[in-house]
């Protein structure tokens, strides 16, 4: 009924009919009841050994963090009835449920549980679960369990109220981020419906459909900062509350909403599952989602970008949280015909209303980012949009990054010295695509630079900067963060030879000598880079650099020249930056003979 009623709503707000399946049958919903079932195993050990544990010493176990969402993985193995799901009726799961539910009971009487960082998503997990089991718990246990949930719930609606109607639902106006206000709003609706709290309901109601028809951006995310761009990784929590609402509101506006938010995902999003880390003003890093499948899954292209997010996942593999979100995908998901998305294609390419566009030819993935916004300056959280270019692999992976960075402005693709300050953050920008060619024009204080993307062939992908400076002598750099990877080796094309580690290595242009070679892939350059590696990102969570090898690029640094220095070479005050990327072909040798260092 689920379904025909999101097929009926579909229609009535003029969303694409189902397209007929590209292939065989969905792996969805049956690959979530494989994960829990292969997890939950390890989640009973601690409980069987030890009948008392705590939350504390339960969540200091690595991928534990989140420990309640092993509550709903429980309570939905033993409700959930499915052909794929053995475990629907199973004695043990109940049992397992409500020991871990009433473990949680007395950690929140105790104070314990609501100690916790971001405990509200642990709320949401036991709600659920006390929603599923409610006529398996007896009365003694359900007060109990009623009793400590609405007193957590209480909590988010008053935080929830106090800002329904704040100008945005933005962190600059919330005080919160927007992906935390949707969940707590959407938590706050449905114990509004499970207790019969009308308040709640209609508290949570108005700000999940003002999510849906004021806060969502037309190209299908909820901007946290600004509307300038999205904060990807994120914008898929966001979407989870949504589709938890729209669930158990029937909301038209909500679906609508997932309508958009699918498009986007699915548009900007790895042929390794991964989004794009270029749009995103929060992480550096990101993982493949197991968040808001469900919400996809009203769709057919959604159900097919849902199996293909899941294909990456793992038997015990999955951190605990994770898994409770593929709990949440389970009991929700709404099954059905599937159609191609994006990545199951050669090629695409999806321009955004704001600066920002992707493009897949053949294996090679290619987005130009000219968003602009204003520096967060007073918050870790929020990183500058100082990245403009990623490239990706469909073999080899992401190349070179644009990840986005905060107080390093020698990790921006540019920046220049005036007056005595280094700036990074362009003025202005202007997005061009053609088949031919896809032109990303970015204007600073001292100059402006026009990045031409030629269509790649199979192998070999070409790039060209055009900077024309506007006068004033300061110092002024072209970066790229490369993507190296510790323990592989890198070559130069001077026949230099190095395993990179954890020693720093700077090498100038007579070292690099015009090209280097790393993991599967060469890089012509211009003669006059420097390389340096280990450059250790920004982190908004420790508020500080990564500290892990991992997480390090390399820098390929290009000064620019000044308007004089390119006018005396008859330039007219014009610099060219041309790069050629190669994918090598299997045991393709070195342009160079090169010597080995150690």
């Amino acid at each position: 009924m689920r379904l025909l009623l999101a097929l009926f709503l579909a229609a009535a707000i003029g969303l694409p009919p189902p397209m007929a399946p590209p292939g065989p049958a969905a792996e969805l919903p049956g690959k979530y009841f494989h994960l829990m079932e292969a997890a939950i195993g390890a989640i009973e050990q601690p409980l069987t050994s030890d009948p008392l544990p705590s939350l504390k010493s339960l969540e200091t176990r690595p991928g534990w963090r989140h420990f309640p969402s092993a509550l709903l993985v429980a309570a939905v193995l033993y409700a959930r009835q499915h052909p794929a799901n053995p475990r629907y009726g199973d004695a043990r799961m109940l049992s397992l449920a409500l020991r871990i539910g009433d473990l949680l009971a007395r950690e929140n009487e105790q104070g314990n549980f609501t100690a916790r960082l971001d405990h509200h998503r642990d709320t949401y997990m036991w709600l659920e679960a006390y929603r599923l089991l409610e006529r398996e718990l007896g009365e003694p246990r359900r007060m109990r369990w009623r009793r400590q949930i609405e007193s957590n719930v209480a909590e988010l609606a008053q935080a929830t109220a106090q800002r329904q109607d704040r100008p945005a639902y933005q962190s600059p106006f919330l005080g919160t981020s927007p992906n935390h206000f949707s969940l707590w709003a959407s938590t706050v609706y449905l114990a509004g419906r499970v207790f019969g709290n009308k308040e709640w309901e209609r508290l949570g109601g108005r700000v999940m459909h003002r999510f849906a028809v004021e806060e969502l951006s037309p190209d299908g995310y909820w901007g946290e900062h600004s509307s300038a761009g999205p904060t990807t990784g994120y914008n898929y929590l966001t979407a989870a509350g949504l589709a938890l609402y729209w669930e158990h509101s029937h909301d038209p506006a909500a679906l609508e909403a997932l309508r958009r938010a699918t498009d986007f995902h699915k548009y900007f999003t790895y042929p390794n599952g991964q989004p794009v880390e270029l749009l995103d003003d929060r992480r550096r890093h990101v993982y493949v989602s197991p968040w808001a499948h469900y919400g996809f899954s009203n769709f057919p292209d959604g159900r097919r970008y849902a199996e293909f997010l899941t294909s990456f996942y793992r038997p015990g593999e999955l951190r605990l949280e994770h898994l409770g979100r593929v709990a949440q995908n389970a009991l929700y998901y709404h099954e059905g015909p599937l159609a191609p998305i994006p990545q199951d294609g050669t090629s695409y390419k999806h321009r955004l209303n704001v600066p920002a566009a992707i493009r897949k030819s053949g294996p090679w993935v290619v987005c130009l980012s000219g968003l602009i916004s204003t520096q967060a300056l007073t918050s870790q959280y929020y990183l500058d949009r100082q990245g403009h270019l990623s490239i990706f692999h469909e073999r080899l992976g992401l190349i070179v990054t644009g990840a986005n960075s905060k107080r390093q402005p020698e990790l921006a693709t540019f920046w220049e010295k005036v007056q005595g300050q280094v700036l990074h953050l362009p003025l202005s920008s202007r997005l061009r695509m053609s088949d031919a060619s896809d032109r990303l024009a970015l204007a600073y204080q001292s100059f402006f630079s026009i990045l031409e993307v030629p269509a790649p062939s199979v192998n070999r992908l070409a790039l060209r900067f055009t900077i024309a400076r506007r006068g004033g002598s300061g110092e002024a750099q072209l970066n790229l963060q490369l993507c190296l990877k510790a323990g592989e080796a890198l070559e130069t094309g001077a026949g230099r030879r190095l395993v990179l580690g954890g020693d720093e290595i700077s090498l100038g242009p007579q070292e690099l000598a015009g090209w280097l070679r790393h993991s599967g892939w060469t890089l012509h350059f211009d003669s006059r880079a420097r390389l340096t590696w280990p450059v250790y990102p920004y982190n908004p969570y420790a508020d500080g650099p990564e500290k892990e090898i991992e997480h390090a690029v390399g820098l390929l640094s290009f000064p620019l020249r000044s308007r004089r220095e390119a006018e005396s070479e008859g330039r007219n005050g014009v610099q060219e930056i041309a790069f050629t990327l190669e994918a090598d072909n299997g045991g393709r040798q070195a342009a160079r003979p090169a010597r080995r260092e150690k």
